[in-house]
């Protein structure tokens, strides 16, 4: 039996990156998967076949999650359409880097919004239907940034760490729910964005990170896996780092 067998998870920021990394390993896994994308419609529907072609139903919703009335239609469609949710993963965010003199209102503005608000959101109105499941674990993609802080992220590192305060005061609001939540700090990661960085800039960054090498996105979708299964069903509260040993 597959570690996610018959449960429904929500993913926000599901169409690339690690988001997309996540959905596909979760329907590898057994889960029916909905997931969130704000723009390409055609890119979603193809990420949606990719995921229903492991036998699970599979879902693209066009949801802005820092939205608080998108984000609550989102989790009543997905009700709707999957008569339940056991497992949410808050993964949208975005960086609009700046050096603290120089960062706008709007840029930190619209980071706290889509990084830390969605969290707020998503969580808020899933909580209800988790309840009334009697269980449910909620996943919450934080950043080693937000652990450790980083010059010229002032904004994205607040919104994550943010992420951590929030995520281990619903672990304790929720844990006789059995509700849990749990954080992933991932480090450095893979992605569209690492991959459009120079050959100096990664050296740099590989000369601090223990292991020696990035990260893949598929690393961080087993640890969500993990949280997600029956496996973890005694962790709550906690902060995953997904690091290479950079933050140990």
């Amino acid at each position: 039996m597959k570690l996610l067998q018959d449960k429904v998870a929500l993913v926000t920021g599901g169409s690339r990156g690690i988001g997309a990394a996540i959905a596909q390993r979760l329907a590898e896994q057994g889960a029916s998967v909905a997931f969130t994308y704000l723009s390409s419609e055609e890119k979603a529907k193809k990420i949606e076949a990719g995921l229903a072609a492991n036998g699970v139903k599979a879902k693209a919703y066009k949801s802005d999650a820092g939205n608080y009335a998108e984000a609550e239609a989102l989790v009543g469609a997905v009700l709707a359409d999957f008569g339940g949710l056991d497992i949410l993963i808050n993964n949208a965010g975005i960086t609009r880097d700046n050096l603290m003199l120089r960062m706008s209102e709007e840029q930190w503005d619209e980071v706290i919004q889509t990084n830390l608000k969605s969290v707020f959101n998503l969580t808020k109105h899933a909580l209800r239907p988790m309840m009334k499941n009697r269980g449910g674990s909620i996943i919450n993609l934080s950043s080693i940034v937000g652990v450790t802080g980083n010059a010229g992220q002032a904004n994205y590192a607040a919104s994550k760490a943010g992420i951590i305060g929030f995520s281990k005061s619903i672990a304790k609001e929720m844990g006789s729910r059995n509700i849990r939540c749990n954080v992933i700090a991932p480090g450095f990661i893979e992605t569209d964005m690492t991959g459009e960085l120079d050959e100096k800039t990664k050296e740099a960054y590989l000369t601090n990170i223990p292991m020696k090498r990035l990260g893949k996105a598929g690393e961080v979708a087993d640890v969500c896996v993990f949280l997600g299964s029956d496996m973890s069903g005694y962790i709550s509260g906690q902060v995953i780092s997904v690091c290479g040993a950079l933050n140990c």
